[in-house]
């Protein structure tokens, strides 16, 4: 278990854990990331002059379209990797500077703080505890994004995701996909502390039950909310699914809790049971049909839409079990109301010629349809155990072959029982049983998903005046002397306070007062949080030889947008796959003397079942270098300054 200590405290609750023994507090030293960068950007550059020799010295046209497809997967890479150089070339600090016009170097344990929490949040130990780490970091991102992500500029730093199921990686400059990753891997937390359950207790399987249930509702929310992440484990399609596989494992655990204290050998209970099963089968069912459509089909692993086929025949099979042990096992009672009324809520079509009266009444009808649902759910469970048969991986599991063998044998047994050599055999088709619940697994939202946390960055302002939005001037300074106790202006606003009611001929006005400018400073105190009340008593003491005050001016927010690149390829095999902004950056910073620690360069939660590399869901915080330009670079647009963050698997 990794832990980073927030500073000034050694209470627990001050520790934030990641569940990686490798992982490392600390940023790695930047400089060595650069150098990484410009050995893989002279790799390509090799490689693109090579290929366009080639090309020149070629006339035979398939080898020019196998040049030219290598030469766009060589240009992306050198446009992903540039672009990652050019991210690591500016700072939060310097983004500090300018857009707030503070010294940056002060905020550098805040941001130190935000990188440790980013980095533990890549290694999320599978309880709650993990689940909070990651909602915490989600609750940040938002203010995150107030601060530091400008509408009206590209901000320079990137967030990668890599398809939890394909391995592909998606790169945007827009925090969105670093918001959607943190859902969608509460998702994937929630369903692991489901799946780690102890399934054997009613604490276990409710357990289980909640998870699974608040995994889904996550999904939906991030079904919902971000629609145009350009990963396919987030697109509608796949998020629908993974909804429906959520909700039928709910499902599944609420059977096994009905069933937990054992099932009463009684004619309703039994039917009861039997529509239960029923209910898990067809969710199972339409779980199977979303799997192995296309192109959600080419994504998924095998032994998923096995699984799911097994469960389907296995429930189906258990279903008709039930009604079977109901029919051939209890005779009618003298009330038959009850048993008839139970009978005609299992069927939506009752066999030809028979009505629920007719079956209860007559035992001959009885046993006949008794055994015909008998032999349904033998030939059910013997389709389960061949399905389960051809799938490697389901091989492994031997606690699920023995559940289905035992299932089997059970069924064969009450065949056999109920069978007689005398009897003419009937081969009537049993008729389907009608799913029905009485406790349906619903989605939820947890409560633990949005929670309150404190602005690493509280020392600017507040940020709905102090925003990435908002374009100050830098702060002046303004002497304000009183003349006979009256400083030549009033106050109005909540916090920070702003002029108003300016005398033009006070001294503050000559000295470059405007109205509509905000105080951020009485003296050597800070007044960006001070109420009009805490601002006037700081002024109305004031002697006659004035004190300086600290003003900024709000500026036009709007102005001329800067385009950037949008489009990039990434390629998957061989075939290229267009994604909007795919560009790859990462970055690590050093730090001052303090010497805090941010990590090593690590994956972000890959729990990708095709995917054996690690996510690199990668915060960066560069700092200022403008002088990386390469000579093959195209024009690109510069700023002063760039915002601060960067960055981005399953079950």
């Amino acid at each position: 278990m990794t832990d980073t200590l927030k500073p000034g405290g050694g209470d627990s609750s001050c520790f934030r854990k990641g569940c990686n023994p490798f992982a490392q507090t600390g940023r790695s030293k930047l400089q060595n990331k650069r150098a990484s960068l410009n050995q893989q950007i002279i790799k390509q550059m090799r490689m693109r002059a090579g290929a366009e020799n080639l090309l020149r010295a070629t006339s035979n046209n398939k080898v020019k379209e196998m040049v030219l497809l290598e030469l766009s997967y060589v240009n992306s890479n050198l446009q992903l990797l540039t672009g990652e150089l050019d991210g690591l070339n500016s700072s939060v600090d310097d983004f500090i500077s300018e857009h707030y016009s503070e010294d940056g170097s002060r905020y550098e344990d805040e941001i130190a703080d935000l990188m440790d929490l980013r980095q533990a949040c890549r290694t999320p130990s599978r309880t709650e505890a993990g689940v909070e780490l990651l909602s915490k970091y989600s609750s940040h991102l938002p203010l995150v994004e107030s601060r530091f992500f400008s509408p009206n500029r590209p901000t320079g730093i990137f967030f990668t995701w890599y398809d939890s199921f394909t391995g592909v990686p998606v790169c945007q400059q827009n925090l969105s996909l670093e918001k959607a990753s943190v859902l969608f891997n509460m998702a994937a937390l929630y369903s692991q502390i489901g799946t780690r359950s102890n399934r054997q207790s009613a604490a276990g399987l409710e357990e289980a039950i909640s998870s699974f249930q608040k995994a889904a509702g996550i999904l939906n929310h991030l079904k919902e909310t971000y629609t145009h992440i350009p990963s396919y484990d987030m697109s509608p399609a796949m998020l629908s699914m993974l909804i429906r596989l959520m909700l039928a494992q709910a499902q599944e655990c609420l059977f096994e809790k009905t069933a937990l204290p054992g099932v009463r050998n009684h004619f309703s209970s039994l039917m009861k049971m039997a529509q239960e099963a029923a209910k898990v089968s067809e969710i199972y069912d339409q779980v199977h049909q979303s799997m192995i459509q296309m192109p959600i089909k080419d994504h998924v692993p095998f032994f998923w839409s096995t699984m799911s086929q097994v469960k389907t025949n296995h429930y189906r099979s258990m279903a008709h079990y039930f009604v079977a042990s109901a029919l051939l096992d209890h005779e009618r009672k003298r009330s038959t109301e009850t048993q008839e009324k139970t009978l005609s809520q299992v069927y939506d079509k009752f066999p030809e010629g028979c009505s629920p009266m007719d079956i209860l009444k007559k035992k001959e009808e009885r046993d006949r349809i008794g055994k015909a649902h008998i032999r349904r759910a033998i030939l059910g469970h013997e389709e389960a155990l061949r399905i389960y048969s051809l799938c490697h991986n389901l091989n492994k599991l031997d606690a699920l072959q023995d559940i289905l063998r035992a299932s089997h044998q059970r069924s064969l047994n009450k065949y056999s029982e109920s069978e007689n050599e005398e009897e003419f055999t009937d081969y009537m088709e049993a008729p389907d049983i009608l799913p029905k619940t009485e406790h349906r697994a619903e989605m939820e939202f947890p409560a633990a998903a949005k929670v309150k946390v404190t602005d690493f960055f509280h020392k600017l302002g507040p940020v709905s005046v102090f925003s990435a939005k908002q374009r100050w001037t830098a702060p002046r300074t303004v002497r304000c002397r009183p003349e006979d106790r009256d400083v030549g202006f009033t106050l109005k606003g909540e916090s920070p306070v702003q002029v108003v009611s300016l005398d033009p001929l006070c001294p503050a006005a000559a000295d470059g007062l405007k109205e509509g400018d905000y105080i951020v400073a009485v003296g050597d105190t800070d007044c960006k949080w001070m109420s009009v009340g805490d601002v006037m008593r700081l002024l109305k003491d004031v002697d006659e030889e004035g004190i300086d005050i600290q003003v900024v001016s709000l500026m036009d927010s709007n102005p001329p947008m800067v385009r950037a690149p949008t489009k990039s390829a990434t390629f998957s095999g061989n075939l290229p796959k267009t994604y909007s902004m795919i560009c790859l950056a990462h970055n690590d910073q050093d730090k001052s003397s303090k010497s805090r620690k941010v990590a090593k360069k690590s994956s972000f939660l890959s729990w990708g079942l095709k995917n054996k590399l690690k996510s690199a869901s990668t915060l960066s915080l560069p700092t200022a270098d403008h002088s990386g330009a390469l000579p093959w670079n195209k024009p690109r647009p510069t700023f002063p300054s760039s915002s601060p963050y960067n960055d981005g698997a399953l079950y």
